[in-house]
């Protein structure tokens, strides 16, 4: 990094939390991330409210990978457009909208509750997938998705 740059502030507001430094409800709605992200401070500036002209070509806005909760060294990895890390990134997405289809489909297909799809899921999915996952995050994430698909159908 050049030292020149290290001092010039950024005056792009962010496109993510649109210069608030926080990611809310509406913002989560905007980028259609229910079910992904959670309302939180903005990994995508920093909670800066502010971004350097250089991440929005290495890093997508809805990236759903690059939260607040992983480790500064992976964040880091993100914004700088690591492939490797943005591939695996790329994978936790997949899994993660896998595991919606799944969960819609037998909500509404076989009409189960949140306890039976995980219960179902972890006998006979959850060996060939990706990431592991508690039962009760499954059973509550499940729920997630039942009560917004709910709120969909009305």
């Amino acid at each position: 990094m050049n030292l020149f740059n290290f001092f010039k502030k950024s005056n792009i507001k962010c496109p993510r939390c649109l210069g608030k430094g926080f990611v809310d409800w509406e913002d989560i709605h905007r980028l259609n991330r229910q079910l992904k992200w959670v309302p939180a401070p903005c990994a995508y500036c920093d909670a800066t409210g502010r971004v350097e002209k250089e991440i929005l070509s290495k890093v997508a806005v809805d990236c759903m990978y690059l939260t607040i909760d992983l480790p500064e060294t992976v964040i880091e990895k993100i914004r700088e457009g690591d492939p490797e890390t943005i591939e695996k990134g790329k994978k936790r997405e997949l899994f993660v909208d896998a595991l919606i289809q799944y969960a819609e489909h037998h909500y509404l297909t076989q009409n189960m509750d949140a306890e039976s799809i995980a219960n179902l899921y972890l006998s006979t999915e959850a060996e060939n997938a990706p990431f592991a996952v508690t039962r009760e995050e499954l059973i509550k994430y499940i729920q997630g998705v039942i009560e917004l698909k709910k709120s969909a159908l009305n």
